[in-house]
């Protein structure tokens, strides 16, 4: 070989060759981008002194005192939680603005549904409605705790104003009678043998609770899930972790080589010791996303919760046609099995005004007269927006070191493995990237990480994950974790149902098959309400019905029959309406 290409080929090698640092360099770059940071300068040095006082750096020569280590140390960490802050700023902001919005829509929703109809209630049946209406405005105040997290069980909730109402309606398509708090409660207690609502009370039921359920359950799950990234992003830096983003970050500039980032496998390294814990989150994690999109899906399908809330006005007037049409039959089977009732007495005569015989029936509303958003945007829009969101989100935590290491401020680019800080100087970074979580970092070049004991805040964070994910895989099949030891016996929760039950014909696209009808069963009173005394005509039930026809029934007036039935009940006493 030439000698003059051989020399070439020496000098090249020489040029690529790391300098060592020598006494008396400038430290210019250094203390330029120390005070940058807004630290003092008292302590820097201005040209290259021996390193031996190091205690996490090379102990090559260096622009760095000991003050400036500790001080780029603390810096360190400093760095690595406000990285930590950017990565997790796009869940919690999703987390927050779709729990807001979701809340906001499904509370408006509940609104528009009293609103609607005491709207159609007040405009068919004028005083007798607004007469009664704290019957009414019960059952939201009820569905509105359920909703907000009371502990309050759907069925029974329902149950209690099917009861109600059918007291109501018994009285007023019955007005020639007079009842006692007694009788009525004979009448309550049998209603689900009778069942003068027909086949809605359980319709009613499957629609409102499966799709409260399925809020109730979404917006618990964005809450948590803007908990639990909270709580993992705001870590507190072992000092091994300490120690090894120092070593990366800032043992360049005390070498008087400020730019130099360190290796990206170097970075991956580091930052897979100091989130080993955060990647155990992963699995659990990725459970909670996928749980939070299914329910989210139900949302907007068999459960969706503008139809839910948009049915109630028009299921229960729906209900009252239904007794109405068939009072007469009703009426007999309650005085077989409860006994005559004592004839009202003689009432005044009523004023023209309220004997005109103007109201309407109870009739179904269409669609263009129902409301149809809530909280300026609907649920298909809403939820289009959370599926794009959250998808993104699985594997967040196993891919937090690669989002911070894919940072060029935190570390080289991958294409530039020859000319980056490897932890000693310039150059290629050897070892191999350690595996993600706890378990993988035992043979971790650059942090030092105790597998042995598993952080316990990570293991609360993984429990209040499954906890959600339960909620929400049981919110899927209509079921509420809260009350399914008092009315899951049948595998229905308080939705009515299991995964597998096929849904009714009210929503559109489903098919014809109806499941049976259970009542879920009542809870014992609370202390706040007076418990109801059903028992003491139930004997006697039974024996009207063991016996035959028993009494002869009592019938209603000719004028009252079937469709001039509605005529007739608006001619009757208001008053008995109590």
């Amino acid at each position: 070989m030439p000698v003059a290409v051989m020399l070439g080929t020496l000098c090249a090698l020489v040029a690529l060759t790391p300098r060592p640092a020598t006494a008396g360099r400038s430290c210019g770059d250094t203390r330029q981008v120390y005070s940058d940071k807004g630290y003092s300068l008292n302590t820097a040095p201005l040209t290259q002194i021996s390193g031996e006082h190091l205690r996490l750096c090379p102990q090559d020569y260096t622009c760095c005192s000991s003050l400036m280590e500790e001080t780029l140390a603390r810096q360190s960490e400093s760095d690595f939680l406000s990285a930590m802050d950017d990565s997790s700023q796009f869940l919690l902001t999703t987390f927050n603005q779709r729990h807001r919005k979701f809340d906001e829509f499904f509370r408006e929703l509940t609104d528009l549904a009293e609103k609607s109809m005491n709207q159609m209630f007040t405009k068919t049946y004028g005083r007798l409605y607004t007469q009664n209406a704290n019957v009414f405005q019960e059952l939201f105040v009820e569905l509105r705790r359920y909703y907000s997290g009371g502990s309050v069980s759907l069925g029974e909730v329902l149950a209690e104003f099917w009861s109600r109402l059918v007291e109501r309606v018994f009285s007023l398509v019955n007005p020639q009678y007079q009842f006692s708090d007694e009788y009525l409660e004979c009448v309550s207690k049998h209603a689900e043998q009778l069942q003068p609502f027909g086949d809605v009370p359980r319709k009613l039921r499957l629609q409102v609770s499966r799709a409260f359920i399925a809020a109730r359950a979404l917006v618990q799950g964005l809450a948590t899930g803007r908990d639990i990234v909270s709580k993992a992003a705001k870590l507190n830096a072992a000092p091994e972790c300490v120690h090894a983003l120092m070593r990366q970050w800032y043992c360049p500039l005390c070498r008087g080589m400020p730019t130099l980032r360190p290796c990206h496998s170097l970075c991956l390294n580091v930052m897979k010791g100091c989130l080993a814990n955060q990647a155990d989150l992963d699995a659990e994690w990725n459970h909670f996303i996928d749980s939070l999109v299914q329910v989210a899906e139900k949302l907007e399908g068999p459960f969706n919760m503008e139809l839910a809330a948009d049915s109630i006005s028009v299921k229960v007037s729906e209900a009252i046609m239904h007794m109405q049409e068939n009072s007469v039959a009703t009426s007999t089977k309650v005085f077989q099995g409860c006994g005559n009732p004592r004839p009202a007495l003689a009432r005044s005569r009523r004023s023209p005004k309220e004997s005109r015989g103007n109201r309407r029936p109870f009739r179904i509303y269409s669609p263009e007269e129902k409301p149809t958003t809530a909280a300026g945007t609907n649920l298909d829009r809403l939820v289009s927006d959370l599926k794009e969101r959250l998808r993104p989100m699985k594997g967040f935590w196993i891919s937090l070191p690669h989002t911070i290491c894919n940072d060029d401020k935190m570390a080289a680019d991958v294409t530039n493995e020859d000319r980056c800080w490897n932890g000693q100087t310039r150059g290629r970074y050897l070892p191999d990237v350690t595996g993600d979580g706890l378990v993988s970092q035992i043979n971790n070049p650059e942090v030092e990480v105790d597998i042995a004991r598993p952080d316990v805040r990570t293991r609360q964070l993984i429990m209040e994950l499954r906890v959600a994910t339960n909620r929400l895989r049981h919110a899927q099949a209509g079921q509420d974790t809260d009350f399914m030891d008092s009315e899951g016996e049948e595998g229905s929760g308080s939705g009515g149902g299991d995964g597998s039950e096929r849904y009714n014909d009210d929503w559109p696209g489903y098919g014809p098959y109806s499941p049976p009808y259970s009542k879920p069963p009542r809870n014992p009173p609370s202390p706040n309400k007076p418990s109801r005394t059903r028992d003491r005509l139930a004997n006697k039930w039974n024996r009207a019905n063991q016996g035959g026809r028993g009494k002869s029934a009592a019938s209603l007036p000719a004028s009252c029959h079937l469709h001039l039935f509605p005529l007739c009940l608006v001619l009757s006493l208001a008053p008995l309406w109590r």
